[in-house]
């Protein structure tokens, strides 16, 4: 299964009586790197967080937001004690100080937490599994986002393993030409070396063996088959492929490679060269799987 690393989910729900909103955005990363922003009651449960979401994702650059959701009605109440306390703090800094100035409503709204009713104590902590629910709503959505995304990226792959294939078949047909018209050319470089004189049929077969064995990609051509078969299976299946896919790639430029270096024929170099530039492709679209 090819599962995209990147996604956005978002979700809402209660966490001990208020209203929390969560989001998760992935990109691709080569491991697991979660960046989380918790208000200050959910600082302890990082752990805990980090712990479900690696569950949830198994690599990605993960960032999760959590955020209380603004109450319109809570925020139409006055915390009274507080705007005492902050109206008495600025006058005695006045005092103190030998500042001059009013002490306006303008002044006074500027400090946070005045409207409203507080749900927390000051420095109080919240438990994790009021906040779960939530960060698993929005897991879900993000993970589905990535399946998705998933599905479109493995649609692009196999098209491009049909031109790597398409391609590699170019080549295998072109190899035997290409034997014929060496061991021609070699035969008429001897020939024109020896000038007329009798020739060693049997030094010279040898000779040919030995560079037909040289250019012979035969090998190469069943294994880069063999690897793009492989490709196809994983891509089939049901876990994350991003790591196989990755290997086989890898093994599918060792094999390309070694045919353009066998090649010694210009049709056949630039045909490795269009594989070349198709499995560049490939390794490009490899680095957003999961």
């Amino acid at each position: 299964m090819a599962l995209s690393m990147t996604g956005f989910g978002a979700a809402e729900g209660d966490v001990a009586g208020r209203a929390a909103r969560v989001e998760i955005r992935t990109v691709n990363h080569r491991w697991f790197n979660l960046a989380a922003r918790l208000p200050g009651e959910f600082a302890a449960a990082e752990g805990e967080l980090r712990e479900f979401l690696r569950r949830e994702f198994g690599r990605g650059h993960i960032n999760v937001s959590v955020r209380w959701v603004a109450d319109p009605m809570a925020a139409t109440a006055i915390d009274v004690e507080r705007v005492a306390g902050v109206v008495a703090a600025l006058k005695a800094m006045q005092e103190r100080f030998g500042l001059g100035g009013d002490v306006t409503v303008d002044l006074v709204a500027r400090h946070a937490d005045l409207f409203g009713s507080r749900h927390f104590d000051e420095g109080g902590a919240a438990a994790w599994s009021t906040l779960e629910p939530v960060v698993a709503a929005a897991a879900r959505e993000c993970r589905a986002a990535r399946v998705r995304e998933g599905a479109a990226l493995a649609r692009e792959l196999a098209s491009l393993l049909d031109d790597l294939d398409t391609t590699s078949a170019r080549i295998a047909a072109r190899a035997p030409e290409r034997l014929t018209r060496e061991r021609n050319r070699m035969r008429a470089h001897v020939a024109a070396l020896l000038d007329g004189q009798s020739v060693d049929e049997g030094r010279v077969a040898q000779e040919l063996a030995i560079a037909a064995d040289r250019l012979d990609i035969t090998e190469e051509l069943v294994r880069f088959r063999a690897h793009l078969d492989a490709s196809r299976a994983a891509l089939a299946g049901d876990q994350p492929v991003g790591k196989q896919l990755g290997f086989l790639a890898q093994e599918l430029g060792r094999e390309a490679n070694t045919m353009g270096a066998k090649a010694n024929d210009a049709a056949m170099a630039q045909e490795v060269v269009g594989l070349k530039a198709t499995l560049e492709k490939f390794r490009e679209q490899l680095e957003n799987l999961e």
